[in-house]
């Protein structure tokens, strides 16, 4: 299912930072806790802007928006919440 690409991207991120590679997450997830930290945050900010500034092309909106949540996913990852903590979430707030 199209779905489960969300938790896909999530295990593989929690790979990368348990076990790393030479990828741009792995090494993001790799640095000093308190650096690694502000460098996610950093990119989050700076991925919320994007999508901000391309809400006028639905291209690059699509393109914008994966970027932010691929990154969302990497602090939820990173800080060690578990993925069914957001669905859950997510569903007690479509109810």
């Amino acid at each position: 299912m199209k779905d489960e690409i969300i938790r896909e991207v999530y295990n593989t991120l929690v790979d990368r930072k348990e076990n790393p590679i030479d990828s741009y997450t792995s090494k993001l997830m790799q640095d000093s806790d308190k650096k690694a930290e502000d460098k996610i945050l950093e990119k989050l900010g700076e991925e919320a802007t994007e999508v901000i500034l391309a809400t006028k092309n639905k291209e690059d909106l699509v393109h914008e928006s994966a970027d932010l949540i691929f990154f969302i996913i990497t602090n939820l990852a990173y800080q060690g919440i578990p993925i069914d903590d957001l669905f859950e979430e997510l569903n007690s707030r479509h109810k």
